[in-house]
């Protein structure tokens, strides 16, 4: 039995995607500065009169701010992960890719909230990143782009919200690297946030994570046709090392059991074996071929190695702790929702545990929710209906405490 969807619970409907352009530079860790940055974002449901409603979700890598609802102006959806067809038919096309979680009497519920979602900096959907203009030359940044991280991708989502006179959050939300982003928010910005909810995340990527993304990175870098970073406006782009990236990546979302459920060793196009070297055999093969073909037309192989980049150097203790997770989190005080998914080996549940125990050491406001699911990584995406009504209690509590 597949997952289930709670699409059901209420549509967004239509939306567009909107523009912000922030009036100041933004400082970045790597010791510059970006300048003329565009933000790229969509609001779902209605801003309160004391403008204290707002809850901010973050997408994953793969994402852009289209996180509810029918695009209005695209039919080209990030729902392309596992499953997808399956789960969202024709009606797929242009949906946003929290389109589950976030509407009217969904987990982020827009009959009583105002959500906002941005495409992060650094991505190729909208918002500054290394497919943009350089104002200094004229052409695409390329890899002169400025290395980012993810509290730079935090500070441009807090100086966008300034222009939108938004000055606190009632909760950041996310999965994965948006997860990363929201753990972010409540150690840079502890009187900015009331809540956080964090899926399938981690305060730090292991090391068999960093390896993976890795090996992503290089197959990008080692095609000829990255030509330094520099291939926009060449004719040709590395789309066969952005295929094997998105190959690499999407196994790393999957578990074995769930692979072995879906394909199993059945063959794709035959009763037995062809005996080709160059065309795929099995289910499997075919699926990542599809959706390495998917990835590449929607996507920037720039914005996936600055992305990828930014949430390997992603480490809490290191970067606010001294090496010290508790000393990280000592000033949060935001609660804590913390969702893991028994199955997810690449942000397995012991990260989120480890959360957990530093932040109750510390006397802070946390739970910790394990949920048992079959289909690795990929199931903050997947088992929507499962995570509702623990986010939706989370979130009432926090109203109920005002």
């Amino acid at each position: 039995m597949g997952p289930a969807s709670t699409r059901s619970a209420g549509s967004v409907g239509r939306v567009e995607t909107r523009y912000a352009d922030l009036p100041e530079p933004i400082q970045l860790d790597c010791g510059r500065e970006l300048r003329d940055v565009r933000v790229a974002y969509e609001t779902y449901g209605t801003l309160s009169p004391d403008r204290d409603n707002v809850i901010l979700v973050c997408h994953a890598l793969s994402g852009d701010a289209h996180a509810a609802g029918v695009s209005a102006a695209s039919a080209q959806s990030t729902r392309d992960g596992f499953g997808a067809e399956d789960r969202d038919g024709a009606t797929g096309k242009g949906l946003g890719w929290w389109d589950g979680m976030i509407g009217p009497g969904k987990a982020f519920d827009t009959d009583r909230f105002f959500v906002v979602s941005t495409n992060l900096l650094g991505g190729c959907r909208g918002t500054t990143g290394p497919s943009s203009i350089n104002p200094a030359t004229g052409a695409p940044y390329g890899s002169d782009f400025p290395v980012i991280t993810v509290a730079d991708m935090v500070r441009t989502e807090r100086a966008f919200l300034d222009v939108l006179g938004i000055e606190r959050l009632a909760a950041v939300a996310g999965g994965s690297l948006g997860g990363m982003q929201a753990l972010e928010w409540a150690i840079l910005y502890p009187d900015r946030v009331d809540a956080v909810v964090v899926i399938a995340s981690t305060h730090a990527l292991h090391a068999q994570g960093v390896a993976w993304n890795a090996i992503a990175r290089d197959a990008i870098m080692r095609d000829p046709a990255w030509q330094g970073g520099h291939y926009h406006g060449t004719g040709r782009s590395p789309e066969a090392g952005m295929g094997v990236a998105r190959m690499v990546g999407h196994v790393t979302y999957l578990s074995a059991p769930g692979m072995t459920d879906r394909f199993g060793r059945r063959l794709q196009f035959a009763d037995d074996i062809r005996h080709t070297i160059t065309e795929p055999e099995f289910q499997v093969e075919s699926y990542l071929r599809h959706q390495a073909d998917s990835f590449v037309k929607r996507f920037d192989a720039n914005t996936y190695l600055y992305t990828s980049r930014a949430l390997t150097y992603f480490d809490l203790a290191r970067q606010h702790g001294g090496g010290s997770l508790d000393r990280a989190l000592r000033d949060v005080s935001a609660r804590t929702l913390l969702i893991a998914f028994s199955s997810d080996w690449l942000y397995p549940p012991t990260a989120s545990r480890e959360i957990e125990d530093a932040l109750r050491t510390l006397g802070k406001p946390v739970e910790c929710h394990v949920i048992d699911a079959p289909y690795g990584h990929d199931c903050f995406l997947l088992e929507e209906a499962r995570q509702t009504p623990i986010i939706q209690r989370f979130l009432a509590e926090g109203e109920a405490g005002a």
